[in-house]
């Protein structure tokens, strides 16, 4: 695998997979914009690497934006071959052993095996380098980034915060952002259901100091680590080691007693004191496509910043999807589905989580079906079983669906039988999740789609039944069973009626705003802008969707306040329009904010009515 940060980018730029941009550039907003353009433009576009930043240290962006930079990220040709691999070793290590010989072939994989666990090196690391202590660490040294313009500040995005649980010791690294305040304290933005805030509340029971180190850069699998669904309990370098094939080699931080990668480029030390007051974080343009709005969260205390001498600062940027994050959403995919299989649904086949779902809202599944109604008990599973336990939409296939495939799923989506398939449930959401009344717990809603026959008639709609003031669109009426309808948020809508007028499956309803949005992107936002308890009804055998912005306390079951989609500010646009020859990119890419601007609901991070 990779020595450092910087081998992985020399392999990006051998392959044709980076850019260099060597004009003077701002980490406030313009590197963000420059990146937006270039992960939404085809197939997730290049890396790139700014190395004439306000700040002093390069900035890599969109490292892992495309499924080939993925793949080179986690030392595979394809993303494919980590399934084969992980579905070998576990075959392998599951499969009868009926004598002493077959239990004897176990002892190369053991061998194997003791060189993924992560080593404690004695000394100091090439993270060490350079050591900045008291008032010389300081923040303001690195080009952290301010992404969008309403964000509350500068944000770390993709730091690996090391934590250790405070009765057993073991180690956690998670990936949660960081706010900038000053020089010299950030936001920790652990969100409730995480395993840092877990040991944050096992400090403050026992009225300690929690230390805390933030490593950044590397080999790029660590962060990818960081990101991982790895069950509490198992180090998520113990998963690195294996997908890199050698142990990550540790060493003891300056100022407290955490271990983190000997390679990476920068090392933040610090404590979070449980016995202070949290403190209010955010806005922050999210990987929904939303801000996040703001609440309170531990303060992180910087007590020294160390970092090589040829540092280089890899930040992600969020979004509106598809971003950067897409990518990742796909190698997790392939690693963890053989586990999946072994630990939770063994007849589960295939998983697919598509961009506009952005990770917990949309997840395809083909599975095996032995019984009638086994779909229930699946979908049941997966909705209590570690971070799935976020899904919010789920359809489950046969066993033979191509999940990735458009055709297939819309002629399931056409066909399928409402009044049958439909299964309801509610449980934990993503506290990022805007559209639910009460935070981090809403319904769910899965589709049977594994017994699915055709439908012969023709899909038919009356559109002499619309109220004024409402637009209907066809396009997807006859491939995908889908009629789409635009009102203005205030306008009050008989979905009963709506029902009646149609023999169609699904009936979407948007607001105005988003008319001329592709299918795609009115998946993305149909996912994000509602609570299925509440904004799913099924009349006969027609779902009615109501997918515009919901009012903030407009009654009881909206929530308090709807943020607004994330789009760059028109003075960003413009000057990196002007600059775009300077930066070397190539052909002129559009800013995807034009388009997206007009599903604002007000100015700034959230609906002000």
């Amino acid at each position: 695998m990779y020595k450092s940060l910087a081998d992985f980018i020399a392999k990006l730029e051998g392959a044709g997979e980076l850019i260099r941009i060597s004009t003077p550039v701002s980490s406030e907003l313009e590197i963000a914009e420059i990146t937006d353009r270039m992960v939404k433009s085809e197939g997730g576009g290049k890396a790139l690497l700014f190395d004439n930043t306000d700040k002093g240290f390069p900035v890599l962006t969109n490292l892992y934006g495309s499924e080939r930079r993925m793949a080179m990220a986690l030392g595979v040709e394809q993303l494919s071959d980590i399934s084969e691999r992980f579905n070998a070793l576990i075959g392998t290590v599951t499969s009868p052993k009926e004598n002493i010989v077959d239990k004897l072939r176990l002892l190369p994989l053991l061998g194997e095996a003791s060189q993924w666990f992560p080593r404690k090196k004695k000394g100091r690391g090439a993270c060490q380098q350079v050591i900045l202590e008291g008032e010389a660490a300081n923040l303001s040294l690195l080009p952290i980034l301010k992404c969008w313009p309403h964000d509350g500040g500068r944000f770390v995005t993709l730091p690996m915060v090391h934590t250790t649980d405070p009765e057993r010791g073991i180690r956690n690294v998670g990936m949660y952002r960081m706010q900038v305040f000053d020089d010299y304290t950030t936001g920790m933005h652990w969100h409730r259901h995480k395993t840092g805030a877990r040991h944050y509340e096992g400090y403050k029971a026992k009225g300690e100091r929690m230390p805390v180190s933030v490593a950044i850069g590397g080999d790029p699998v660590y962060a990818y680590s960081a990101t991982a669904p790895v069950p509490d309990g198992i180090d998520e370098f113990l998963l690195a080691g294996l997908l890199r094939g050698k142990a990550v080699k540790l060493v003891k931080c300056i100022t407290n007693d955490i271990y983190v990668p000997e390679d990476c480029d920068f090392v933040i030390e610090g404590y979070v004191d449980p016995a202070e007051e949290k403190v209010l974080e955010g806005d922050f343009g999210d990987h929904t496509g939303f801000y996040s709005l703001t609440d309170y969260y531990p303060k992180f205390h910087i007590t020294a910043i160390t970092h090589r001498k040829d540092a280089v600062y890899p930040a992600t940027i969020v979004g509106i999807p598809p971003q950067e994050d897409a990518y990742i959403a796909m190698a997790t995919e392939r690693i963890f589905l053989a586990p999946i299989r072994l630990v939770m649904q063994p007849e589960v086949e295939d998983m697919f989580m598509p961009s506009a779902g952005t990770q917990h809202n949309i997840t395809i599944i083909s599975m095996r079906q032995l019984y009638e109604r086994q779909a229930s008990k699946v979908a049941l599973g997966l909705w209590g079983a570690g971070q799935m336990m976020f899904n919010k939409y789920l359809l489950l296939t046969p066993a033979s669906t191509d999940v990735r495939s458009e055709e297939e799923m819309a002629w399931l989506m056409r066909n399928c039988n409402l009044r049958t398939s439909l299964i309801r449930s509610e449980g934990i959401y993503d506290v990022l999740d805007h559209a639910t009344a009460t935070c981090g717990y809403g319904g769910k809603v899965a589709l049977d789609l594994t017994n699915v026959e055709e439908r012969k008639e023709s899909i038919l709609f009356d559109n002499s039944s619309l109220p004024e003031g409402i637009v209907a669109n066809t396009t997807l009426l006859d491939k995908w069973g889908t009629l789409l309808l635009f009102a203005d948020n205030d306008i009050e809508i008989d979905a009963e009626e709506i029902a009646k007028a149609t023999n169609c499956n699904f009936v979407a309803i948007f607001d105005n705003r988003a008319k001329d949005m592709t299918a795609n992107e009115l998946l993305w936002l149909g996912a994000a802008n509602t609570e299925p308890a509440r904004d799913i009804k099924l009349y006969g055998s027609t779902l009615i969707i109501d997918a515009r912005a919901k009012r903030p306390n407009a009654e009881e079951e909206n929530p308090s306040r709807w943020p607004n989609v994330v789009t760059a500010d028109e003075a960003t646009i413009r000057l990196v329009d002007s600059r775009w020859n300077e930066y070397g990119i190539g052909e002129f890419i559009q800013s995807p904010s034009e388009r997206y601007r007009a599903l604002k609901l007000s100015e700034g991070a959230q609906w002000n009515k």
